[in-house]
């Protein structure tokens, strides 16, 4: 089975999920979307209202401030996967629980398997948690990292936060500029670690005001 139909069989067990009591208090649950060669995977912490009605991940406020992001270097949300720790809407837009996440986590695994990313950029300080465990956000945001199971990850705060506090909001752009090269970063050695040759990687010509933009998929065999 290929990756997309690994990733809707993925999202029709999430829409039928009763894993964990989440399933209860639920509108619709929330799988993800995106681009399914990409090489980026953006994980964020769990749905929220306008999510849990739509059934589509970052499409309320903080979705709206994450698409200005992506446009800031020249990407859509066509380009990436964009996901969350939890697929289901906690009560009153709660944190999810280590409970709840991990009954999620089987999915989220899978997700990761059949997109194979080249990074995964954590949205929140929960997605940094499962990924870098103990890490704090104010410390490693903006850095390319290595998880304990290899996985490229790059840290960035949760869009919804720069609602909260604007001085985040210069934060979370300065941070995403630099995507783009830990982006080639994380390519890079992961051809050096184990060369792909079904892979086609081509930078795009075009530049960026701060970095090159450069595709986010690959051509597969």
């Amino acid at each position: 089975m290929g990756a997309e139909g690994s990733l809707q069989q993925i999202a029709d067990e999430v829409r039928g999920c009763t894993r964990c009591p989440l399933a209860a208090t639920r509108t619709m649950a929330v799988p993800g979307e995106g681009n399914l060669v990409s090489d980026v995977l953006l994980v964020g912490e769990g749905p929220g209202a306008r999510e849990d009605a739509t059934g589509r991940p970052f499409v309320g406020p903080a979705g709206q401030l994450l698409d200005e992001l992506l446009h800031a270097i020249g990407w859509e949300r066509e380009d990436v996967f964009i996901t969350n720790v939890v697929k289901c809407r906690p009560p009153g837009n709660r944190d999810p629980e280590p409970a709840e996440a991990a009954a999620c986590a089987i999915y989220l695994e899978r997700q990761e398997a059949a997109l194979e990313p080249a990074v995964v950029v954590t949205l929140g300080r929960h997605s940094l948690q499962r990924y870098l465990p103990g890490a704090r956000i104010g410390a490693a945001h903006g850095r390319l990292r290595r998880s304990f199971t290899g996985q490229h990850v790059f840290p960035m705060y949760h869009p919804a936060a720069a609602l909260h506090q604007a001085s985040l909001r210069e934060t979370l752009f300065r941070d995403v500029r630099a995507l783009p090269a830990a982006l080639l970063a994380a390519r890079e050695q992961l051809d050096a670690e184990r060369p792909r040759s079904d892979a086609i990687v081509v930078p795009s010509s075009a530049p960026n005001t701060d970095d090159e933009q450069m595709t986010l998929f690959e051509e597969r065999a």
